[in-house]
């Protein structure tokens, strides 16, 4: 099935979306050694607020947080922690937004 969107729901989505892209692309220049994923999990929650959106993921079944981590060998949708990031570590960012009544969502 094939759900048509009118103009200000694609707008809507563009714009929740956006956010999304500036949360990731945000995370992107964050990712450092030192850092913890759970230290990536506030930023993102910060800059989502702050652009009036909820993190979609975040008490989505219980799930306790705004971002999804996995580091290297870790499958998909894995959860922040106070691991400490290291050098050489493999990073997977999964973040989504509630924003004016859509959903945006990307990971890289």
């Amino acid at each position: 099935m094939v759900v048509l969107k009118h103009a200000d729901e694609i707008e809507k989505a563009r714009a929740s979306n956006r956010i999304v892209a500036e949360v990731l692309s945000v995370l992107r220049e964050k990712v450092r050694p030192g850092l913890t994923t759970r230290e990536l999990d506030k930023i993102a929650e910060g800059i989502a607020e702050k652009r009036g959106a909820k993190p979609a993921f975040k008490g989505y079944r219980g799930y306790p947080f705004s971002l999804c981590t996995s580091v290297n060998d870790e499958v998909v949708h894995g959860m922040p922690s106070n691991r400490v990031l290291i050098e050489g570590d493999i990073i997977g960012l999964d973040f989504g937004v509630y924003y004016q009544g859509l959903y945006g969502d990307s990971a890289v």
